[in-house]
Parts: structure tokens; sequence; C-alpha cells
């Protein structure tokens, strides 16, 4: 909320569902507060391009988050409270080694014994992907559903490093 003015300054706009399009409403958007709940955050309209996960919390300036641009679009996150499950695999259309993933996994490598994530079926709660270990690079929302290969969830290749479950539970 407000145009290259940081800590909340400027005009804001209030998002309790998602929106595909705040262009319409902000010109600029750098510090976001999330009263309650998840959101992912978009740099273009219409939930594409880089990607950003926030939940409860202040966020005075994104940029410093590691969010390089304006955001442009947010999708919030339903809350869940019961199991996360997510069924990763090393090949595309959910072939080859098979892993199911029920915590957060910080080290997704280690349990897939593989660098890249081909395709998944997350049966149980919203994941964010990181392409780094320990929760770090560029982020992916993983809704409930099947992804027959990476390009499915936003990513330019099947590298993975750590999966997150989606909640301000934290």
């Amino acid at each position: 909320k407000g145009k290259r003015n940081l800590n909340f300054q400027g005009r804001s706009v209030e998002c309790s569902s998602d929106r595909p399009d705040l262009q319409s409403h902000l010109s600029r958007c750098n510090s976001v507060r999330v009263e309650s709940g998840c959101f992912m955050l978009y740099e273009r309209p219409n939930f594409q391009g880089q990607q950003f996960f926030v939940k409860r919390g202040d966020y005075p300036d994104m940029q410093s988050e590691g969010f390089s641009t304006s955001i442009k679009s947010c999708r919030m996150i339903p809350s869940h409270r019961g199991t996360y499950r997510i069924k990763i695999y090393d090949k595309e259309d959910h072939r080859g080694n098979m892993v199911e993933i029920t915590e957060d996994a910080p080290q997704v490598m280690d349990q897939l014994r593989s660098p890249e994530m081909l395709s998944c079926s997350v049966l149980d709660g919203h994941w964010i992907l990181y392409e780094l270990p320990n929760y770090r690079g560029r982020q992916y929302l993983l809704r409930p559903g099947e992804y027959r290969r990476f390009s499915e969830w936003g990513a330019m290749s099947g590298r993975v490093g750590s999966l997150r479950r989606a909640t301000d539970l934290y």
C-alpha cells in the first residue's frame, strides 16, 4: 500500500479476496500490512510473474524483502486447519521417485534425492515452493490439484529447494 512511499505512506487499497488488478487502484504498491490470513503477491496483473508469500505482519518495504517490483495483483490463501499433504515427483506426469510431504521441508532435495521436482499433486492445503533451500529464492503458490509439469505452477525450471505450508501459524 503506497507509491514507492515506504512505511505505509500514500494511497492504500484493502484486499480481503483475490484482486487480479491492483493497478486500477494504485499505480505503485511497495508496502503491505497483513492484518489476518495469508496472501500471495504478484508482480503482474492476473496473478502472473514473480510471486511473494506474506502472512500476518508488516512489510514496510517489499524491495528490501526481495520483491523487486511493485505489486500488481494478490491472491488470498484460504485458511486451512486440517492436515497438509503434497506428493512430489522427480519426473513429469507424476512419474519417477515420489515423496509425500506433510510438514515444512527446508531441504527437499534430501528427501526426493533429486534437485528437481517436475510434477506434484497437492492433496491438502496450499503450499509455497521455494527455488532454494531454507525458504529462499523464487516462490510459487501450489494450490490443491494436479501439476503435471513445472510450467503449470509458473516456474521456468523444476528446481526446488524447500517447501512450506501456506499458513500463518508459525
